[in-house]
């Protein structure tokens, strides 16, 4: 089997970090994949804001907490880094193409010996007042869409077993 696929039957969602921070060229290195996803007609519409800054962090942990009805609770349980899938919604195949960025995001992460999760509610996030703020005080102008989150850091508990595979989910047309 290759190393790839490998990969792809072990990577598990962590939901508990330690609080050191990765170093910035391993941030890098995941993004990079990220970046090399496929897109539709190669339009590249996605775009990744890189969030280390421990206040911004804070702030967008505050507005999912927030929509999940959650106040006070972490849903990034504890990553240093968030890395925000945002899409542009102009491009017909948007959804489709940020859904790839994650994934590799998260294979990569997986590759280099980091954990992941995709946290939801990106989307609510940035239709939010707070959100569209924050994107405009970045400097983040166009008519994005959240994707996801995708919370990386060093795994403080072991990986999980993965969960059998439900029967009947392939069918072959021969």
């Amino acid at each position: 089997m290759s190393g790839l696929i490998q990969e792809m039957l072990t990577r598990r969602s962590v939901r508990k970090y330690k609080p050191d921070m990765l170093p910035k060229e391993t941030i890098e290195k995941i993004i990079e994949a990220g970046l090399y996803a496929p897109s539709g007609m190669g339009r590249q519409p996605v775009i990744i804001l890189a969030v280390t800054d421990k206040k911004v962090r804070d702030q967008l942990s505050k507005l999912n907490a927030g929509i999940m009805g959650a106040d006070g609770m972490d849903p990034f349980y504890g990553a240093p880094v968030v890395l925000v899938v945002l899409a542009d919604k102009s491009v017909p195949t948007y959804m489709y193409d940020g859904t790839l960025v994650m994934g590799n995001l998260m294979l990569a992460a997986h590759d280099l010996g980091i954990g992941s999760c995709w946290i939801h509610r990106a989307k609510e996030e940035f239709e939010q007042k707070e959100g569209r703020e924050l994107l405009k005080s970045l400097g983040i102008e166009g008519d994005y869409e959240g994707i996801g989150h995708c919370i990386l850091g060093y795994a403080d508990e072991p990986a999980k077993e993965a969960a059998p595979r439900k029967e009947n989910r392939v069918y072959f047309v021969e």
